[in-house]
């Protein structure tokens, strides 16, 4: 069994695996709530529906990049690493953004003695921010590696 090396993990493989950190962290604060005076309610990542998926495919991107980096045994695939990694961060983040867009959200009050506010919390902000920093670095990572899409023709 091949030991795991953390110094070959270096420049944008540690933004990636640290914005799947921060997503990890995420899916464990609230995502989604409601507000009134002294009642608060809200429900983590894991409980707001499918949008932990979209986190869980995040964390799952950046995993993958500091085992292959490290020197783990990764599974091989058809497709190269960085393709993977980018495909697993934009799918993440995608379905992220398809559930904060899903959530109703609003806020009133009576004669300004109550007020209300039901809607995304903080939990969901921090596992798009870090989706969208990981996707940005995947696709340079992807960029600088020379892979070709899966579906491009080699010459």
């Amino acid at each position: 069994m091949a030991s795991m090396d953390m110094s070959k993990v270096k420049g944008l493989d540690r933004v990636v695996a640290v914005s799947a950190l921060v997503a990890l962290i995420a899916m464990f604060l609230p995502w989604y709530g409601y507000s009134s005076g002294i009642l608060s309610v809200s429900v983590s990542g894991f409980s707001s529906g499918y949008g932990w998926i979209g986190a869980l495919l995040v964390v799952a991107a950046g995993v993958y990049i500091v085992m292959l980096r490290s020197g783990a045994q990764v599974p091989k695939t058809s497709i190269g690493p960085g393709v993977l990694v980018l495909g697993t961060s934009l799918l993440g983040t995608l379905l992220i953004v398809l559930r904060w867009i899903s959530l109703p959200s609003g806020s009133g009050g009576v004669a300004g003695i109550t007020s209300y506010s039901y809607g995304p919390r903080v939990g969901i902000i921090l596992a798009l921010i870090a989706g969208i920093i990981q996707t940005v670095a995947s696709l340079r990572l992807f960029k600088s590696s020379g892979e070709s899409v899966p579906w491009e023709k080699k010459a």
